[in-house]
């Protein structure tokens, strides 16, 4: 077979959550782009690796760019919408999120995607990377973005790049070890976990889940019990009666050995299997300890073992060396305030708490979270462009957990929404870069900001604020975001914009309407003591909201008052997820 020669302008590796947006916002822009992943289905960990109740970002305000249009899709193809699991406000089969990428990647033309492969060779010239090899083909592109899930381009073309704890004296970073410890090289980066899916098969007997090799059940012992099995459960509950497992708590991360993954491609081979069969045998427990009326979906993967995601959710990857880095200090919120310091080069948002994730241990971090729409959020914080763009390599952007950030801040930024934006990013500033000949380092940065504030399909927003509701039809949203960008000092520390005005009433189609007595347990804690409708009198159900409006009437609403509220009920959290209240 001839080893066949490409050539495109933009070359995005690797086709997980970062790469799979990067490579659809670049085609979008008008730019030819060749797409090569590794496996059959596109998204990463918002699908091929199992993780389809996501994190993060979860506000209306931050349902924007292609993360909000893929929320609005999934909710336009998803039965029985999305309010399945108390983890997550949205978990859906991860089928139908693969079959929107798919479906995304075929309407453009100037996009072509290749998959079943990876990349062996970086091919370079003097300090700048121009080219690919992989097992079939090799491609040259002007512009080339590392979108695997360890960050293996970085490796390949010897770019600079992190791997494993910073100390406190390399950045002042509050929640960083002072010196290394046994901790940082046991798990020198965080926990992978391989996603498996059960099912409940009701009064049918599920098929028995084989013990696989290094079983032991006291690993297991005691995952849920502060939950309860019914809650573990429905900690990732999706629809159809299925259940992500994913669970951190004397669960299914694993982490034995995890340096292996960079070592060599044997020793990541037998990770990855000791992975796999860690999964197994939890799943095996589960049936064990909760009956045989639990066990392995059918047909929710591609391949033999349809229960197991394809590949596990990396937690992170290679960190790249790049202009800038992402500090703990950088979203953590500021003094005094409920948001953290605006980059001036400010592409993409992320509001998750910074969560780490280590077999059988807590690490102390500073917190990040707040009570807001009568939850629990983390405080927003924002992507600088710098921290894509290798400190001393042109030709190459990174679009995924690889960014340049440290391990500490890792846990906050490497969630799945804040991974899609960085990939929005990434593809357009490629995109751009191909358009204007330079390279991305010398990349106009307010040409790319109000190209992402300003795109037809996706507008993506850079400056969090909570009550400035994502809508194409608000007249405000685009011009407060240009004005904060323009005089960045003037970004309010409360989040909140003195000068917007709030939205008119949504839509209350296919809500349920719920009529009660309003009952205050505690500052941003409500919940409902049901009157109407019969079927749930005397029921009490738990008020959260994710609108900035509703957030602010609730604020205000009398204890113990009458009040007519419409949403969604989530019976996984037993809560009313508010889009519209009247007193």
């Amino acid at each position: 077979m001839t080893h066949q020669i490409y050539t495109t302008d933009i070359l995005v590796v690797g086709g997980g959550t970062g790469g799979t947006a990067a490579a659809i916002q670049a085609a979008r822009r008008g730019v030819k782009t060749l797409l090569v992943s590794e496996f059959a289905w596109l998204g990463g960990m918002l699908t091929s690796a199992g993780v389809s109740a996501p994190d993060g970002n979860e506000l209306i305000a931050w349902q924007t760019g292609l993360w909000g249009a893929f929320l609005r899709e999934l909710r336009h193809r998803q039965a029985g919408g999305l309010d399945n699991s108390w983890v997550s406000f949205f978990s859906y089969d991860p089928a139908v999120g693969a079959a929107i990428f798919a479906d995304w990647v075929k309407e453009l033309a100037n996009l072509q995607w290749m998959a079943g492969q990876v990349p062996l060779e970086v091919l370079q010239e003097g300090n700048c990377v121009t080219g690919v090899r992989f097992a079939d083909f090799t491609v040259h592109a002007k512009v080339i973005l590392d979108g695997t899930e360890l960050g293996d381009l970085l490796a390949l073309a010897e770019v600079p790049y992190l791997w494993g704890w910073e100390l406190q004296s390399e950045w002042g970073e509050p929640s960083a070890p002072v010196s290394y410890n046994a901790l940082t090289e046991k798990y020198p980066v965080q926990s992978p976990t391989w996603v498996v899916v059960m099912q409940d098969f009701g009064d049918a007997v599920a098929p028995e889940i084989p013990v696989a090799p290094n079983y032991n059940a006291a690993m297991f012992a005691g995952a849920w019990e502060n939950y309860g099995a019914e809650k573990f459960l429905n900690y990732g509950r999706l629809p159809g009666d299925r259940f992500m497992i994913n669970w951190p708590i004397k669960g299914n991360d694993y982490a034995e050995g995890v340096g292996r993954l960079v070592e060599s491609e044997a020793y990541k081979a037998d990770f990855l299997q000791e992975c796999r069969w860690h999964s197994q045998n939890f799943a095996h427990f589960i049936q064990n300890q909760l009956g045989r009326r639990y066990g392995l979906a059918d047909k929710v993967f591609p391949g033999n073992d349809t229960a197991f995601a394809l590949h596990p959710y990396y937690r992170e990857s290679r960190r790249l060396v790049g202009l800038t880095t992402i500090r703990e200090q950088d979203i953590l919120p500021v003094a005094g305030g409920k948001v953290a310091s605006l980059f001036t080069d400010a592409v993409a948002i992320g509001n998750y708490a910074n969560d780490h994730h280590y077999p059988g241990f807590d690490l102390p971090l500073q917190p990040k979270s707040i009570r807001w729409g009568g939850r629990w959020t983390g405080t927003p914080f924002t992507i600088p462009y710098r921290c894509l763009v290798p400190a001393t390599t042109d030709g190459l952007l990174v679009c995924e957990k690889n960014i340049s950030v440290s391990h500490i801040a890792n846990g906050a930024t490497r969630l799945q929404p804040v991974v899609m934006g960085i990939g929005q990013a990434a593809g357009m500033a490629a995109a751009m870069c191909v358009e204007l000949s330079v390279q991305p380092r010398d990349l106009p940065i307010r040409a790319l900001q109000e190209a992402l504030l300003q795109d037809k399909q996706a507008p993506a927003a850079i400056a969090p604020l909570f009550n400035l509701d994502f809508s194409p039809n608000h007249s405000q949203w685009l011009s407060t975001q240009l004005d904060y960008l323009d005089h960045p000092e003037d970004y309010p520390v409360s989040g909140n914009c003195p000068k917007i005005s709030l939205l008119e009433e949504v839509s209350t189609q296919n809500c349920d309407c719920l009529t009660g007595i309003f009952q205050r347990i505690d500052q941003q804690n409500y919940q409902l003591l049901v009157t109407e409708p019969s079927a749930y009198q005397g029921q009490t159900w738990k008020l959260v909201t994710l609108r900035s409006q509703i957030n602010e009437q609730l604020q205000i609403t009398v204890n113990e008052q009458l009040i007519t509220v419409w949403g969604r009920l989530n019976f996984s959290g037993n809560w009313l997820l508010v889009d519209r209240l009247k007193g």
